[in-house]
């Protein structure tokens, strides 16, 4: 944006809000003269008023903001739906990543502690959170998060999503949380040390360090307490695991995907790590690369990291990060990196088959989550397959078979 259109911009807020009453009342069409973004900060200002946005706050927060292609762009490039899984999760549990995390494990270790004892969420998801999402503080973002949410929700992406959360933000400013200059984060609006969106940080954000502040962007104390409490008040159940990776006997015949784990033991399967089978509980089996890669057997407190980035490899990574920070996470079976892998088109294939035969009801976008898979083992069950939830060839070739 250009200084002529920035000075255009902070003269059109002002206006508008200059204006009181009666820019609430202005239709839409009398603004035609402006720019697309202009009317939909005039939308915005009807909405940001009524919840009680002061015209100080509004103009303030806006003042020469407008629409970034960049922002936009990530849209179509976040890597833990494009980048294959192993990837990913070499990332995730790289060598300096895990070092500084062992390091930041011991800085804070009585912080650690204490968290953990009253959120009842353990250390080692606190600490993969923490690493995934900002590398344990080192790096929280350089975008002014209300043009990262602007921008959003300006092209409606997600639907009103972004929008909501760009009221939630101008809150934060206008109750004084942060400053404008300090209100950095991700491309997504994400802030602090653990990446909140700014709803999150209303519902969530505590005072983890007890100076009657909740500050999750320096304060680490506040940062890791938000997160545990975000985490347990999703419903983490301190009695059970995430998951482990398991090993399943070969031409073991799956007709379910869920069981307790009385029943899995039965069935043969067996941590890899060689460890014990929790006494009490249900899991379910993940399947990301097939039969050949590594299996794992998640518990509904995997979801509950899901709710905080709903991919499938983010609540992996945090999961093996955090493991691996403490001495374990080590993954015995190797990614078969090798192995041929549906393209995108054949992805999304997968998905058309399923929704014309009744299964699916998502989008057809070649990302295949929790909702792809619940219809491919729906499928799987109608049609007597083994049911893994897991697209290869072979799986697409039978389906485009069946009428």
């Amino acid at each position: 944006m250009t200084t002529r259109d920035s000075q255009s911009r902070r003269a059109f807020v002002a206006a508008l809000l200059a204006s009181g009453a009666a820019a609430a009342a202005t239709p839409l069409s009398a603004l035609a003269n402006q720019s697309g973004f202009d009317r939909f900060l005039a939308s915005l200002w009807n909405e940001a008023r009524t919840q009680g946005i002061s015209r100080k706050t509004f103009e303030m927060a806006f003042a020469g903001v407008g629409p970034s292609d960049k922002i936009i762009a990530h849209t179509k490039k976040q890597s833990e739906f494009v980048r294959p899984i192993w990837e990913y999760i070499d990332g995730a549990v790289g060598k300096a990543r895990v070092n500084r995390g062992v390091d930041m494990a011991g800085k804070w270790a009585q912080t650690i502690a204490r968290v953990e004892k009253n959120y009842g969420v353990p250390r080692t998801v606190i600490l993969g959170v923490w690493g995934m999402e900002s590398n344990f503080g080192s790096y929280t973002g350089k975008t002014y998060v209300i043009q990262a949410l602007a921008s959003l929700a300006y092209v409606g992406y997600r639907g009103d999503f972004f929008r909501k959360e760009l009221i939630s933000a101008l809150r934060i400013l206008q109750e004084d949380h942060i400053s404008r200059d300090m209100m950095l984060g991700s491309w997504a609006g994400a802030m602090g040390q653990t990446q909140f969106m700014p709803s999150s940080f209303e519902k969530y954000a505590v005072d983890g360090n007890g100076d009657g502040i909740r500050n999750i962007w320096t304060s680490v104390p506040d940062a890791l307490a938000s997160t545990a409490n975000y985490l347990h008040m999703h419903g983490w159940d301190p009695r059970l695991p995430w998951g482990f990776e398991v090993v399943i006997p070969e031409g073991t015949y799956l007709r379910s995907h869920r069981h307790d784990f009385a029943t899995w033991q039965k069935l043969g399967v067996r941590r890899a790590d060689g460890g014990k089978m929790p006494r009490s509980g249900e899991a379910q089996l993940l399947v990301l690369t097939g039969m050949n890669g590594p299996l794992f057997l998640v518990t509904d407190n995997f979801e509950v990291i899901r709710a905080y980035n709903s991919s499938d490899a983010y609540a992996l990574g945090v999961s093996l990060l955090g493991d691996t920070i403490y001495g374990g996470g080590r993954l015995r079976t190797p990614w078969p990196r090798n192995a041929p892998r549906l393209s995108a088109a054949e992805r999304k294939e997968v998905q058309q088959l399923l929704r014309r035969k009744g299964f699916y009801a998502g989008e057809t976008d070649g990302n295949h989550g929790a909702k792809t898979r619940e219809a491919i083992r729906a499928f799987q069950i109608k049609y007597n397959l083994p049911v893994d939830g897991y697209a290869d060839h072979q799986l697409l070739a039978y389906m485009r078979k069946v009428r």
